[in-house]
């Protein structure tokens, strides 16, 4: 029987934690899924350990190399690779409970059909804690802007996506010199369809490394402030509330201002608003640049 499920991981020089996430695919209670792990671009031994693996024959485990092009990267190549009804990301760092992939499977068997565009789980750390809040039990779909602007959800959450969605959904962008765009920006594209089932169960244990983004976004907005830009009008546009739509603007200017670009009003989905933020976006801007702290103050940002 084929599977209707793609685990695909990207990974960069992540050979020494891989194993945990292999490990935790050895465990599955059901085995009817495929492992795509995207290399994008390893120097260390990644093909090799993945090599030794598919070799085991324990898993079917596709695996593609790629030259480096960082993590929203990585995301356009599986979505061009994936050929299941559903996919979802497990990354290099973390692990899925043994149960994970059959709870999926089964929760989508159920309730699953052309008028949801997923499964929105829950991220859970290595003891189990849940990381931010559970969503609305008396929630059966919502999407995903929704929880986080009216429903008050908090913190990051597991989401498995529909694959013709995700194909459909244009690619992430590739701006030279920088390797980051926020993976969100395919997230709000689809949101505008249809709303992802709920399901509150952990789907997946995490782990922020110290060299992984979610630690290191002060220093992603500093090399990549294309991809945030672009990211922002983005948001900006389909923004649930101005309060949001305000908060993006202030990250737009702020972004405009380390490119250069003196014509971030004329680009901007929403005129007014951006010229309202400007000296907000003026003092994010200067503090990015002169602070030495690797994560953005939780009051400025969530992405």
């Amino acid at each position: 029987m084929r599977p209707i499920l793609t685990v695909f991981t990207p990974t960069y020089n992540r050979a020494y934690t891989l194993h945990l996430c292999y490990e935790s695919l050895l465990r599955q209670t059901c085995k009817e899924f495929i492992w795509l792990i995207i290399d994008d671009g390893s120097a260390d031994d990644t093909r090799d350990l993945v090599e030794h693996w598919i070799n085991q024959g324990q898993l079917t485990i596709k695996y593609h190399f790629q030259e480096n092009q960082g993590m929203h990267g990585a995301h356009n190549t599986a979505y061009s690779l994936i050929d299941t009804e559903l996919n979802v990301c497990i990354d290099s760092d973390d692990y899925m409970p043994d149960d994970a992939v059959g709870k999926i499977l089964s929760f989508w068997e159920k309730y699953g059909s052309h008028e949801y565009a997923g499964i929105v789980g829950l991220d859970a750390n290595h003891s189990g804690q849940v990381i931010g809040t559970k969503m609305p039990e008396s929630l059966k779909a919502a999407k995903l802007g929704e929880l986080y602007s009216v429903h008050k959800v908090k913190g990051d959450k597991k989401l498995v996506y529909r694959t013709d969605l995700m194909k459909n959904t244009p690619p992430y962008p590739l701006f030279p010199g920088e390797r980051y765009c926020p993976l969100s920006y395919k997230y709000i594209l689809i949101d505008q369809q249809l709303p992802l089932l709920i399901m509150n169960e952990i789907l997946c244990h995490v782990e922020y490394l110290s060299d992984g983004s979610s630690l290191n976004m002060m220093s992603q907005y500093k090399k990549n402030p294309m991809g945030f830009s672009f990211f922002r009008r983005v948001a900006m546009e389909y923004a649930p509330n101005f309060r949001e739509e305000f908060r993006e603007s202030i990250h737009y200017v702020s972004s405009n201002l380390m490119v250069k670009n003196s014509r971030f009003l004329y680009d901007s989905p929403k005129l007014v608003t951006t010229l309202l933020s400007v000296p907000f976006g003026v003092i994010l801007y200067f503090y990015i640049q002169r602070t030495n702290k690797l994560s953005v103050p939780e009051a400025a940002e969530r992405i």
